[in-house]
């Protein structure tokens, strides 16, 4: 158990430090156009939601079967933990302050919090429940089930690192601390690695509640966050398009890796 533990820990941390690698591009100053952006983020948006489903929210449902009554009881149990998972991010976004990048303050008033730890907060509600996914993949199925996580939840993060470098940049931040604040946020996610591997392990009867729990808190991520902002300027082609490239290759790494 303190191996998966351990591997959950550093996939989360590995798949983190591929957001400071998506932010590089405005070190060497080059800064994409909005168009690519909304269909990097896009991109983002089709892996995870993948993984939601083909990496959790189904091997959850294997997994309930196995450790619960049949009948109604496992998708029940399933279901609840995708609520709680929603519904625990939705909270986290009322209560932490935070900014985003178009739609502006929302949380508790905190005036006295400079801007770019607001944009901080923001990121950690992202990157918490994706590293707690990779963790839950590797702590129920060491390599096998954390390794496509780790691969998938790191290539969304690198479109999410540029926006955020991007971002932070045009609010008079210097290139190297744009990019520096950038890949920091990344390393939220080894904290929900470590979580999510870490609850798994005390008892495998938790396995489909964490599992099912982190898709939850991604699909809200997804749902609120990333699709809205992707066609808030008119590109929401490309966003689609990005979207069904990131579902696919998402799903042929489940497939691929996990087989």
């Amino acid at each position: 158990m303190e191996n998966t533990v351990l591997l959950g820990f550093l996939g989360s941390l590995a798949a983190g430090s591929l957001t400071a690698v998506g932010a590089l591009p405005v070190l060497l100053g080059k800064t994409p156009d909005r168009g690519f952006r909304d269909l990097a983020l896009g991109f983002a948006a089709g892996v995870m939601l993948a993984a939601s489903f083909f990496s959790l929210i189904i091997p959850a449902l294997d997994a309930a079967e196995i450790y619960y009554a049949g009948g109604p009881v496992p998708p029940a149990i399933v279901c609840a933990a995708i609520l709680l998972g929603m519904g625990a991010i939705a909270l986290l976004n009322e209560r932490l302050p935070h900014e985003h990048f178009q739609q502006g303050r929302e949380g508790p008033e905190a005036a006295s919090l400079r801007r770019v730890w607001l944009f901080v907060f923001a990121i950690a509600i992202h990157n918490l429940p994706e590293g707690m996914a990779v963790g839950v993949g590797f702590g129920a199925n060491g390599l096998e089930g954390g390794m496509p996580l780790a691969i998938g939840i790191g290539l969304q993060n690198m479109p999410e690192g540029l926006a955020v470098a991007i971002a932070l940049m045009g609010e008079g931040y210097s290139r190297v601390r744009s990019w520096t604040i950038a890949a920091l946020t990344g390393l939220i996610e080894p904290i929900g690695g470590l979580f999510g591997a870490s609850i798994i392990s005390v008892s495998q009867i938790l396995l489909p509640w964490g599992m099912a729990f982190a898709a939850g808190a991604m699909l809200y991520v997804i749902s609120h966050e990333i699709i809205p902002e992707t066609h808030r300027c008119g590109h929401q082609k490309k966003a689609t398009s990005g979207l069904a490239i990131g579902l696919v290759i998402m799903l042929f790494l489940d497939v691929w890796l996990g087989a």
